[in-house]
Formats: structure tokens, C-alpha cells, sequence
């Protein structure tokens, strides 16, 4: 009928029992810096492991040498960073900054409480979008990007003499920072964790999340989009 009340988006979605984290668009941004990002590691690694004259499977399969791989997967990235700015705009852009650099004395407890919590899932009450590891690891990731793009540029522009020296020691420590925080990302990211567990689902390409562990890990957002 006409005088029906009409449902939000949250509350269909509570309704049949998942909620929504991430937008369509932010979940596609984040799918292709991964595999741009994964893709620059692999044949970054490889070349840092002294294989450049041995072509990756990467390269096998799709006949182009790493080096010039790497840097072709380096300037599609660039592509996608300004890319996905422009898609979500600015305002969101922002709010992922203020949001990740964000600090409350809460975040104290939640530290001490984490390494058991991976385990058990009683993560300590923290407020705002992310959890306080969460803007630790976004701020060290993009700024570690960022150091890899410029220092990157930098080693196409700059063939040799001392600045290319430079630059390469910058790009190697940044690869190294990087793939740490990664590698880190895809474990808790799996749901490996038992803590963990089911919290990849809120960045999967369908982005439906359980209700009950949306609460569980991020209770301040949870609370803020049922008002």
C-alpha cells in the first residue's frame, strides 16, 4: 500500500540479516590497489632477489621482462590511486585520512586486550570507523606507497650516479615496511584468526557482513549507522 512505511538501505539490510561496511565503489578500489600492490611485490621481489635475467611466471605469461613489468604495474597504479580519489571523491577521501589518524585514550586498552583477542574475538570497546591497529597499519601502508610511487618515479627518471643510489635504498627499506604490513593485512584480512573471523567479508566484492561481528569489531560504527 501507498502508506506503507518505507524501509532504509540499513534496515533491509538488518532485516535479511547482513549489513553493508563498505560501498560498491570502495570495495573495487580496494580490489585493484591489492592487485596492483601484490603484483608490484611479486615481480619487485623478484628483481630484488637478484632474478632479473630469469623471467618470472609473470613474465612467462605475458612475455614482458620484470623490469619493464614492474614499471608498466607501477604506472597502473599511479592510474588507480588518482582514479579511485576521483571515484569516491574527496570528502571520502577525507574522512579515510581524519579517521585513520584519529586518536582516543580508549585505544590503550584496546592494545593490551588485542593479542589475546585475536584469539577469543573480546576485542575492547574503541570508537570511530577503524580500530585502532587498523589506523596504524592504513597510515604506514599509504605512506609507505607513497614512498615507493615517488622513489619509484624517481629510478625511472634517474638512471645512475649517487641519487639513484639513494633512491634505491629508499624503495628497497620502503618494500621492505610494505610487505610486512601486507602480509599482516591478508592474515587478519583472512579470517585466519579466529578473532578475526568473517571480517574479510565486509570487504568481499558482495560486501554483505554478519551484524553481530560488524558489532563485535567495530561497535562505534555499528551504533552510529542504526541511528
Amino acid at each position: 500500500m501507498g502508506t506503507e512505511p518505507q524501509m532504509r538501505g540499513s534496515e533491509v539490510q538488518e532485516a535479511v540479516g547482513w549489513v553493508e561496511r563498505y560501498r560498491r565503489r570502495a570495495r573495487w578500489f580496494h580490489a585493484a590497489v591489492y592487485i596492483t600492490v601484490l603484483l608490484l611485490l611479486a615481480t619487485g621481489w623478484w628483481l630484488l632477489l637478484g632474478q632479473e635475467g630469469n623471467p618470472s611466471l609473470f613474465a612467462r605469461l605475458t612475455g614482458i621482462p620484470d623490469t619493464s613489468l614492474h614499471k608498466m604495474v607501477g604506472w597502473g597504479f599511479v592510474g588507480v590511486a588518482f582514479g579511485g580519489i576521483a571515484l569516491l571523491g574527496w570528502k571520502a577521501t577525507a574522512t579515510f585520512v581524519r579517521e585513520s589518524v584519529r586518536f582516543n585514550r580508549s585505544d590503550a586498552l584496546w592494545f593490551a586486550r588485542w593479542p589475546a583477542a585475536v584469539l577469543t574475538g573480546r576485542f575492547a570497546r574503541h570508537e570511530g570507523h577503524f580500530d585502532p591497529g587498523q589506523r596504524i597499519a592504513n597510515m604506514v601502508i599509504v605512506v609507505g606507497l607513497v614512498v615507493l610511487t615517488t622513489s619509484g618515479i624517481g629510478l625511472v627518471a634517474v638512471h645512475r650516479g649517487p641519487v639513484f643510489v639513494w633512491l634505491l635504498r629508499v624503495h628497497v627499506w620502503a618494500t621492505y615496511v610494505v610487505t610486512l604490513m601486507i602480509g599482516g593485512h591478508i592474515l587478519i584480512a583472512s579470517g585466519l584468526l579466529p578473532g578475526y573471523r568473517e571480517a574479510w567479508r565486509s570487504m568481499r566484492l558482495g560486501g554483505r557482513l554478519d551484524p553481530r561481528v560488524a558489532k563485535r569489531l567495530w561497535p562505534a560504527w555499528f551504533e552510529h549507522r542504526q541511528r
